[in-house]
């Protein structure tokens, strides 16, 4: 299968976005270097979807060796970085194979399981919420983009907001299936969202969209994986969807990431001291070169 990962520059660059959270760039090209080296060693081909700045800072002075570079992403240079998903959301637009995507925080000590790699849509894990008590605020989302009038929001969106089932998210640490063509559609919906001028009034009063890129990449892929299979026949097939773990609370179990070995720096982890000697003591054992690299571009810098 395929691994593709993606890197958006002016979000990173952004300090309130991107770059602040790994607390130094140091530790974030160590953590490409890391990701991309593990998975390397289990995945047959893999792929970077960037812009220029991205594909000079990575591919060309870090050296990762990846078998595809493309700079797709300087489509995007115009947008606001504060919808700082929306790389991810065009990559998975541009996929044409079954593929895997795989966050630069994200760590494969071993293969991701077959079961995983053959099902239509996978993920990292469901996030189960509710309505008025979570980070995930679909129903805020749609006030201020419906309740201007003119506003847009997928089918799947709404219907799975009125079906009465769970509410979940699907993290996406990794992301990816065969069901390449619905991934494809899922992607364009949650673009649209964002391109959609009908929805420009409704911007002021959602506030900054940082906050709301969650809903478009990993709500969303849930609601149109639900959409499919209560909407027969669905015209991308079988769509079902399986997870690497099958809650947040596995996921967060140290005896669980480590039976798969897999690891995810959500949020803060990056920061973390523990996690920065980890990078560092790792690369400088494993990929020694790549260690030198990281401290010469960051001298550089």
């Amino acid at each position: 299968m395929r691994a593709v990962w993606s890197f958006w520059t002016k979000p990173y660059r952004k300090q309130s976005v991107g770059m602040s959270s790994w607390g130094s760039e140091f530790h974030h090209l160590l953590a490409w270097a890391l990701s991309f080296n593990l998975a390397k060693k289990h995945l047959s081909k893999t792929a970077l979807y960037t812009d220029s700045e991205g594909a000079r800072f990575l591919a060309d002075d870090l050296g990762l060796e990846f078998d595809q570079v493309s700079t797709e992403l300087n489509n995007i240079r115009n947008y606001d970085p504060e919808w700082w998903s929306l790389g991810k959301l065009y990559t998975y637009r541009a996929q044409r194979e079954p593929f895997v995507h795989i966050d630069c925080d994200v760590f494969l000590d071993r293969p991701l399981p077959d079961w995983l790699l053959s099902a239509p849509v996978f993920g990292q894990n469901l996030e189960w919420f509710e309505i008025g008590k979570s980070c995930y605020e679909p129903e805020l989302f749609e006030a201020a983009l419906l309740g201007m009038g003119g506003g847009w929001l997928p089918a799947e969106w709404l219907w799975y907001r009125k079906s009465g089932l769970g509410q979940e998210a699907v993290n996406c640490g990794i992301l990816g299936g065969s069901a390449v063509s619905f991934l494809n559609y899922y992607a364009e919906q949650a673009i649209r969202v964002v391109e959609h001028p009908g929805n420009a009034m409704g911007w002021p009063l959602v506030g900054l969209p940082s906050g709301h890129m969650f809903l478009l990449e990993q709500y969303l892929l849930n609601a149109c994986v639900r959409y499919e299979q209560h909407h027969s026949p669905s015209k991308y097939g079988t769509v079902s969807l399986a997870t690497l773990f099958n809650s947040s609370e596995q996921f967060y179990n140290d005896g669980e990431r480590a039976r798969f070995g897999y690891t995810h720096l959500i949020g803060r982890l990056k920061s973390n001291p523990d996690c920065r000697r980890m990078l560092e003591r790792r690369v400088s054992a494993e990929y020694p070169a790549y260690y030198e690299r990281c401290v010469a571009m960051t001298r550089q810098g």
